[in-house]
């Protein structure tokens, strides 16, 4: 977040804490704070540092750097260390609960002003959160959107950094104020499992909560899918104490019929609910599904009454998206069921989501941001349905997360794919030799041969290389996991990296064309 689009004036820590549901210990310092941060890099002047204990620093360590640099208050839940030169603050209460209130109290809780649409789930949060702020748009509803791909408010798009699911509070605070002085209204908010736990979206008072699936992902952090699906829970309990709002109250879940998660998330969520299915009949379900290379097409059950939905958006797994953004904006946010499904149709693809990349060469070439097995599953089932030819998966698994994952995913490939390459996709500082020995290992179990129907390439620029050398014409080669995103991680080093341009640069090389070089990345010379 730029300084600038920071509030420059400062407010009183007493007048902002009798604001929020914050307990405090001890007599509050009577100090003026200008903003909140809990990155000791980041602040800035009349800043409030919040001391907070992450899973790979503790802020603890760092309040000198944060009074350096001009802090002036410092919060934790320990009391304060000797020498400390700034008025302290210790609360009896969660630091990164803390953080978001205080956040939304320095931007005089802009979620207030907003009708908040959360969206949360798997696989599919970015695409249904595109679908539901386009379907607004074009109805003319001025909304914004926070998602894992950027900020949109207005006409401007808001790079929300590296490998970022739901932004911390601070920034997403100060984004959706924004979105109020530009005269927006509404906000798509797209809401992970880590978002929600770690207080990122904690006083974004949502009035609409939509799930996609919850599927396996995540349990290196949550432990077990129980304590995963309760995280995303999290969203739709929110609901209950949502502040009231000039605007009225919602109070609306939206729940997918189809996923296991429906039975657990209806007890959580208010009275106030939809359903919706690709397979049985809900408030909002589909039959007639037709997917081809341009167009994914089905028929809208709404009671009564059937509406054709055509969408560019392809993949039958599209249709469950369509649905939850059809059943938000219809049922929740009052868009004529006619105007919803019109808009539809002009719906752009996500950026790298089933994204083609065409330069003329006789094969199909796709991007996708499949890292999850369900996931991968899915956008190899919709790449069969692209091609009469063979397809070739390129994908990886990430370092320091999921190991469960890595061993999946290779399975899922080796049964839905001719060819699987399995190569990096932010080792961090885990030893890529190793995650891939792992990959390699679950790919023979079930029935993979090396050298056969897989391949082990570290480096993923070679990789990708790789795939576009073995297409024949008809074949369709996608590379899985990186997506729209821009860097990849090796130990603690961020490279500039993203999968579109690796394509564009493989199939260059390929059809000997001019175009762009391959990103560089630590293995390249491997």
């Amino acid at each position: 977040m730029s300084a600038q689009k920071r509030r420059p004036y400062k407010k009183l820590l007493a007048n902002l804490l009798s604001r929020i549901p914050v307990i405090t210990k001890g007599e509050i310092p009577d100090v003026k704070i200008r903003s909140v941060c809990s990155d000791s890099r980041q602040v800035q002047p009349g800043d409030a540092f919040l001391a907070i204990k992450g899973e790979s620093f503790d802020g603890f360590n760092y309040i000198d750097a944060a009074v350096k640099r001009g802090a002036s208050l410092v919060i934790s839940d320990r009391p304060a260390p000797q020498g400390v030169t700034v008025p302290y603050l210790e609360i009896d209460d969660d630091p990164r609960k803390a953080l978001a209130w205080l956040a939304a109290a320095t931007h005089n809780f802009p979620a207030r002003k907003l009708r908040m649409i959360g969206v949360t789930g798997t696989d599919g949060k970015t695409s249904t959160s595109s679908m539901i702020h386009h379907i607004l748009s074009q109805v003319g509803v001025k909304a914004g959107m926070i998602s894992t791909v950027n900020a949109l408010i207005g006409s401007e798009a808001i790079d929300t950094g590296f490998h970022v699911t739901t932004p911390d509070s601070p920034d997403t605070q100060a984004y959706l104020d924004q979105m109020v002085r530009a005269g927006m209204t509404h906000c798509v908010l797209e809401s992970t499992s880590h978002g929600l736990v770690q207080g990122r979206a904690t006083a974004c008072e949502f009035d609409l909560a939509v799930v996609t699936n919850v599927t396996h992902e995540h349990l290196d952090y949550h432990g077990n899918w129980q304590n995963y699906l309760k995280a995303k829970g999290l969203l739709f309990e929110s609901l209950w104490v949502t502040a009231p709002k000039k605007i009225g109250n919602l109070r609306l879940s939206v729940l997918n019929k189809d996923d296991r998660s429906y039975s657990y998330l209806e007890r959580v969520s208010p009275p106030k609910k939809v359903s919706y299915s690709r397979i049985n009949q809900a408030d909002f379900w589909a039959d007639k599904i037709h997917n081809d290379p341009a167009e994914l097409s089905f028929e809208l059950h709404l009671g009564e009454e059937v509406y054709p939905v055509k969408s560019p958006m392809v993949g039958i797994y599209n249709v469950s998206n369509c649905l939850a953004a059809l059943a938000a904006c219809v049922a929740g946010l009052g868009v004529p069921v006619e105007e919803a499904v019109r808009a539809l149709t002009s719906q752009k693809p996500v950026p790298g989501r089933m994204e083609r990349i065409d330069l003329g060469q006789d094969f199909t070439a796709i991007v996708d941001f499949a890292h999850t097995p369900n996931a991968l599953e899915v956008a190899l089932e919709t790449a069969r349905s692209l091609t009469k030819g063979k397809i070739i998966a390129v994908f990886g698994s990430a370092g320091l997360r999921d190991r469960e994952k890595r061993k999946m995913m290779p399975k899922v490939s080796i049964r839905g794919a001719d060819m699987t390459i399995l190569t990096a996709e932010d080792p961090r500082t885990e030893s890529l030799e190793e995650i891939l020995q792992d990959m390699a290992e679950a790919a023979v179990s079930v029935g993979g041969v090396e050298g056969q129907n897989f391949l082990r390439i570290a480096d993923r620029g070679n990789a990708i290389r790789k795939g576009i050398e073995l297409a024949k014409p008809g074949d369709l080669v996608i590379a899985c996991g990186k997506g729209h995103e821009q860097s990849m991680c090796f130990i603690n080093t961020e490279y500039a990296w993203d999968d579109r341009t690796a394509m564009r640069a493989a199939l260059v090389e390929h059809l000997g064309i001019e175009g762009p070089a391959m990103p560089w990345l630590p293995t390249s010379e491997a």
